[in-house]
């Protein structure tokens, strides 16, 4: 989950990578460091904690470095030993320096051959193995490209790595699995681990393909297969977002985020219908197929927001949904003589685990369809089929605005293959048209209630543990609630079935315990209600989010945030949509009352490509 850079040909390409790392902090913030060629010596300069260390020993070199034409950085999410200074990247070797994103699966082994060769370890990363075979083949080749290509050779696993020798202005790069993006400037060359991060310096860019690796300077990219041969690689104009990283006066990154999501869905929303009132979603390229089911993969929030496409895409279009945890398919041998297609979900295009059970369902003859937010991410690339979000950059690590687009994607599609099934009328279908339009006016509705979500985390900030309970389609919206809670303020929580209470759960609550429980009027209120009421009668300080239409069933319950309902045929529909508004303003106010790092929350990272 690292984010790395590597400039070539551009003055102050010390300060240019910087800024890069800025952009791709989401990636990981342990630690962060660069190194770069001046009168062809290799320097460093590291810093553990977030990237403002690092911006600030750089600064008081700055003067001294302006002239810098060559540079590497690199800012982590630590896999392979503690967050030390000896562990923070570049790692070097002699005239060698490295940064690496993923995993060297091989690297113990390597790492015992090495050492009988008299070689000194000085980190306990994975990523130290790699400038060390580069030394070695070095004194044997003398060729900083062949070195490279050998070392390539010889690891294995995902990564992503740029490397330099302080005897060339020149950077190789290489990937297998992790993404690398190499940027085309005028009289430079930039590689980086996204198109995002690298877009305020250039406007084309090329992806590599998986097993690709490459030489640049500052005029020219050579890139080669997997197969080591010379290849062209399409060229792609991206656009340049200079306001991701802008605030718009809100204090986090994740509160804009939360509170830009009406704007967000009428991108969403106007990407999927068409003028002529039509979907944009076609099941025919899903490969959705009479008597065949649909399995969807996806990670964290976005198995959650799978869970309920689970939910919507059964009860319209009676095609039956397998959700799989991404991480998890891959190994247990699935069976798939049922299923005829695959749904992954990733917000980045990037989450290895997604992109990793996607392959398999590939090897497994399925068709695959990607929610995404990232057009030519790896996931994108090679999906048979992708829709796009449209979210736009999403800062904050905690998902927000990308969890209430993949849903408003995934309701769309069970509607669109309810259609094509004649499982619903066309009445109906061109009344959910009519009723998805008013989502993002109506979620701006809900976010108008902020201070009485303020109010409710200062009663729970100090708590040890919290329920969240939800029942039929909102209990995967007390996942939901219950993981961002435990991102962002490190409160232990956990999420259940409202109705699995008496079968275990039960036994956690103790006096004044907070349980928070999202209810919307469905046909099943009544047997929610029953359930509250068992948790209540133990000492459980009930927090209730409601719509407006169960009020007269709730009066007895004190604590209590009352929504507007929408309209009366599609309010339970809807609903965890706009409940999604109440989790996430919940978890980032208590956050903020207990003063943690609501955008970096320790340990996480955004773009998750490890396994």
């Amino acid at each position: 989950m690292c984010g790395i850079v590597g400039i070539v040909g551009k003055n102050n390409a010390c300060k240019h990578a910087l800024n890069v790392l800025k952009n791709l902090e989401y990636r990981g913030y342990d630690s962060a460091g660069l190194a770069f060629l001046k009168n062809n010596d290799l320097n460093t300069i590291k810093a553990l904690g977030k990237l403002n260390e690092l911006k600030s020993k750089f600064e008081t070199l700055e003067e001294e470095i302006k002239d810098v034409l060559i540079a590497i950085g690199h800012t982590r999410w630590a896999t392979h030993g503690k967050v030390v200074l000896e562990n923070t990247h570049p790692i070097l070797s002699e005239n060698i320096a490295v940064v690496h994103n993923g995993i060297i699966e091989n690297h113990d082994q390597i790492r015992l051959e090495l050492k009988e060769k008299k070689v000194i370890f000085e980190t306990t990363t994975d990523t130290e193995v790699i400038p060390h075979l580069l030394s070695i083949s070095m004194k044997n080749t003398n060729n900083f490209f062949n070195a490279c290509v050998s070392v390539v050779d010889k690891i294995e696993g995902a990564y992503a790595f740029a490397a330099i020798h302080s005897s060339k202005e020149e950077i190789f790069v290489a990937r297998k699995t992790s993404p690398l993006v190499l940027g085309l400037g005028y009289g430079y060359n930039i590689v980086g681990s996204d198109a995002q991060s690298i877009s305020q310096l250039v406007n084309e860019v090329i992806y590599l393909n998986d097993g690709d690796y490459a030489i640049l300077n500052k005029t020219k990219i050579q890139i080669y297969d997997t197969n080591n041969m010379k290849v062209e690689r399409e060229k792609i104009n991206i656009k340049s977002n200079y306001n991701i990283l802008s605030k718009n006066g809100y204090k986090h990154f994740m509160e804009k985020e939360i509170h830009e999501q009406p704007n967000v869905l009428i991108n969403t929303i106007g990407s999927l219908v068409r003028e002529e009132n039509e979907l944009n979603i076609f099941p025919e390229k899903m490969n959705i197929k009479k008597n065949y089911g649909i399995t969807i993969c996806a990670a964290g929030t976005s198995h959650y927001a799978a869970m309920v496409g689970k939910y919507w895409i059964e009860k319209f279009s009676s095609v039956p949904v397998n959700v799989e945890l991404s991480s998890e398919y891959r190994y247990r041998n699935p069976a798939t003589s049922m299923y005829s297609s695959m749904i992954v979900i990733s917000q980045s295009g990037e989450s290895i685990d997604t992109l990793m059970a996607m392959r398999e369902a590939k090897r497994l003859n399925l068709k695959t369809t990607a929610i995404t937010n990232v057009e030519n991410s790896s996931i994108d690339r090679e999906a048979d089929y992708s829709i796009y979000t449209h979210a736009g950059p999403e800062v904050g690590v905690a998902s927000t605005k990308s969890f209430t687009s993949q849903l408003i994607v995934l309701l769309s599609i069970a509607m669109k293959i309810a259609i094509n099934n004649k499982k619903i009328t066309i009445d109906k279908y061109n009344d959910f048209i009519k009723n998805l339009k008013l989502v993002p006016n109506f979620l701006s509705k809900i976010l108008s209630l902020n201070e009485e979500f303020i109010k409710l985390a200062q009663s729970i900030k100090n708590s040890q543990n919290i329920l969240y309970l939800g029942r039929g389609i909102l209990y995967p919206l007390a996942l939901e609630g219950a993981l961002k809670l435990k991102e962002l303020s490190y409160i232990h929580s956990e999420g259940f079935a409202a109705g699995e209470m008496k079968h275990g759960p039960i036994a956690l609550i103790e006096e004044g315990m907070p349980i928070i429980m999202f209810l919307t009027s469905d046909g099943m209120e009544e047997k929610s209600i029953s359930n509250l009421q068992e948790a209540l009668a133990r000492g459980g300080n009930i927090f209730l989010i409601s719509d407006k239409k169960n009020l007269k069933k709730i009066h007895n319950i004190q604590n209590k945030v009352i929504v507007p309902s929408f309209q009366e045929n599609w309010n339970d529909i809807f609903s965890p949509i706009f409940m999604s508004i109440p989790a996430q303003l919940i978890a980032y106010h208590v956050a903020r009352e207990r003063g943690t790092d609501v955008d970096q929350p320790r340990n996480l990272a955004k773009s998750v490509t490890v396994e």
